[in-house]
């Protein structure tokens, strides 16, 4: 297999975002839904992106969580797997298009910009449980990004594009439903937590060390459960909950996606 194979297919899948992206903007602006044309789109992403990762497993021998080019493919996959998922099932959530796939395109011009380097997966990784750590990770990842999509709206709804979004429930259903998709996320970071404390105890032969990345990432869940909290127990306004969930997803972002790459710790590079 001829190096760098898999650069066609990533090319491709950004393509395929990008049209996506300027076809689900570009419709909202102008009162026209091309949602089915939309999904099919993300679809097509998803898929190239897929085939893509799995051109480079089979070329370096290991799955795409080491280097920063394999992490973004792998949540380019990932992302949109989940946002696809929550667009197919939940049509409250298509119109949220517009703030997500923007997100995933900004993610896509990164990993265009980035070397795609080899890399090597340390013998002591090679456990079970780094799956689970990793799949749950994603999934946490995933869902935080559909409640920032329908936060999104409700900040929208605030400005000049209030009507795209003329269709859609009140701010407080979309509040609601918000906070219902956080609370999916909180419980797939606490899984991840502890499988990746499990992981490290296999690995490093230690439950938890407080390096950058793990406190990162506990730092994101406290703000996270703390969020929920105030929600909960305050009369947060549906923009105020909007943006403490923006906090969250930013947090999580430069956690899963800068962290590891600013340490020299034992998780530098792997997420």
């Amino acid at each position: 297999m001829s190096m760098f194979a898999e650069l066609p297919w990533i090319w491709l899948g950004v393509a395929a975002y990008a049209a996506a992206t300027l076809l689900a903007v570009f419709g909202a602006a102008r009162g026209q839904r091309r949602e089915r044309t939309v999904a099919a789109l993300l679809l097509v992403g998803v898929t190239l992106f897929a085939v893509a990762i799995g051109v480079r497993w089979e070329r370096v021998g290991h799955g795409p969580f080491i280097s920063m080019f394999e992490i973004l493919a792998s949540n380019l996959f990932s992302l949109g797997l989940v946002f696809g998922v929550a667009y197919w099932r939940l049509p409250v959530v298509r119109p949220s298009a517009v703030v997500v796939l923007p997100v995933l395109l900004l993610l896509g011009a990164w990993i265009v910009a980035v070397k795609p380097v080899d890399s090597f997966l340390p013998p002591s990784f090679e456990t079970p449980v780094l799956w689970f750590h990793l799949v749950l990770g994603k999934l946490f990842l995933g869902t935080c990004l559909v409640g920032v999509g329908v936060g999104g709206v409700i900040l929208l709804r605030r400005t000049r594009c209030a009507a795209w979004f003329a269709g859609m429930p009140d701010d407080g259903t979309l509040d609601m439903l918000a906070w219902r998709v956080m609370l999916v996320s909180l419980i797939f970071e606490s899984l991840m937590l502890v499988a990746g404390a499990v992981w490290a105890q296999d690995a490093w032969g230690r439950y938890w060390a407080w390096d950058p990345l793990e406190t990162w990432a506990f730092m994101t869940w406290l703000t996270l459960a703390f969020s929920m909290h105030a929600r909960i127990g305050y009369r947060i306004p549906p923009w105020g909950g909007a943006l403490m969930i923006w906090l969250v997803f930013v947090l999580a972002f430069l956690t899963f996606l800068g962290v590891p790459f600013l340490s020299a710790a034992p998780h530098k590079g792997v997420v």
